[in-house]
């Protein structure tokens, strides 16, 4: 059974709290962060993207970065930007998005429960990634980015959450720059924090939707700080790491979309009569074509719209990965017609969350790159499965929105 435990937070003056919430330091580049803060003193990027405030010519892994980020924090704290709780309690994080909200609980994942298997991963991580926040972490002595986490719900814990929602005000609720709304409750009632530790200690296991290469850092982290404590008893805050837990009713995983650059040296002709082996291919002529159903996709080609249906005896239906519409595009287009062997480092393709719209996909094709592909969204139930199963998903599977805010919460790991 997998652990989930209260902790003492470090977070915002209620005051402050929209000022300091800032996107994951993953979303954008320096150049758009340094942008993000103008007139913000208090984002947190100061802390997540610290090169912000060095000279641009310094490398974003230099040692001052890392340096930096830890006085930002340290300053933020005895500035009095931050708070910390005087006791463990767990926080409720709502988000509403378009008019769907989804609300988790805010506490700590066990890194034993990580290493066993019971927070289930569905992608590879890159070391280089993970060496950065590995670094950004252990300076800054805090898990400063929640990992995105969910379960298959549980009623009761669902009904105490509503409850509570119902029944107090919260510390936070703000609308973020984006049109987001944000909301944080703080359950602090020891009796109701006992019952959802136990809820939770009923829970098999854990999966992370979104925060692989934070969840890792922050276990290797972990890791280092038993190997240079060897008399640690394991409560220590360094066996723990800062999580948001969603119920996977509440989720949604948007499409994640592919834009190929060039058509591998065939014609536009050619092209469409390589697709045809693998697929149904019609014209689609009811505007830009969203698929609306597993193993159809939509392309865009020359001005077009097509409608693919992946034809019978190209996939395994039983092979949770062969299944996926990632992988059957992979396998039947991407990699024997498009020559891209490794999504992940080829500078031929790019990927397009959902969220952008299809009309972006219009926008790159037209202004010059050969073919998009709109992809139907992964489901949460094909996550489940693949986790459970420790089979890993091909790379840029799942677009979760919204994104958590980094900065609400942070974790101090002593």
């Amino acid at each position: 059974m997998a652990v989930f435990r209260p902790f003492k937070a470090v977070r915002p003056t209620p005051e402050l709290a929209s000022k300091v919430a800032a996107l994951p330091y993953d979303v954008m580049n320096s150049k758009e962060a340094r942008e993000m803060v103008k007139g913000n003193p208090y984002s947190f990027l100061h802390v997540d993207k610290a090169e912000i405030d060095l000279d641009p010519s310094i490398d974003i892994y230099d040692e001052k970065v890392y340096e930096k980020a830890a006085s930002n924090l340290k300053k933020m704290e005895t500035d009095g930007v931050y708070i910390r709780d005087s006791k463990p309690c767990y926080y409720i994080y709502r988000q509403i998005m378009d008019g769907r909200a989804q609300s988790g609980i805010v506490g700590c994942a066990s890194i034993d429960d990580y290493l066993n298997n019971h927070v289930k991963k569905h992608e590879l991580t890159r070391a280089e990634k993970e060496a950065d926040r590995i670094h950004h972490v252990d300076t800054c002595n805090a898990n400063t980015g929640p990992i995105f986490l969910t379960y298959r719900a549980q009623k009761n814990i669902s009904d105490i959450m509503n409850d509570w929602m119902k029944a107090h005000k919260p510390v936070y609720d703000f609308v973020a720059e984006d049109g987001i709304t944000h909301t944080v409750w703080v359950i602090d009632d020891d009796k109701l924090i006992k019952e959802l530790q136990e809820d939770f200690a009923k829970i098999p296991d854990f999966y992370i939707a979104d925060g692989h290469h934070r969840a890792a850092s922050a276990v290797r982290v972990g890791q280092r700080r038993r190997a240079a404590n060897p008399n640690y008893k394991g409560d220590e805050e360094f066996n723990f790491f800062l999580a948001v837990l969603f119920p996977d009713s509440e989720l949604k995983i948007l499409d994640y979309n592919r834009v190929v650059h060039d058509l591998n040296g065939n014609s536009k002709e050619q092209f469409l009569e390589k697709i045809k082996k693998a697929f149904d291919v019609e014209e689609y002529n009811k505007g830009m074509c969203r698929p609306q159903e597993k193993h159809t996709f939509g392309m865009y080609l020359d001005k077009k719209w097509y409608l693919l249906k992946a034809k019978e005896g190209i996939f395994d239906p039983k092979d949770p990965v062969d299944n996926l519409d990632v992988s059957i595009l992979q396998k039947n287009v991407l990699t024997p017609i498009l020559g891209i062997d490794d999504p992940r480092t080829s500078d031929r393709i790019s990927f397009v969350g959902g969220i952008r719209g299809l009309e972006e996909l219009v926008r790159l094709v037209d202004g010059g790159k050969a073919v998009a592909f709109a992809m139907y969204p992964t489901g949460l139930d094909d996550l489940m499965t693949i986790a459970d199963t420790n089979n890993i998903m091909p790379p840029k599977s799942t677009w979760f929105e919204p994104k958590l805010r980094s900065g609400i919460f942070v974790h101090e790991l002593s």
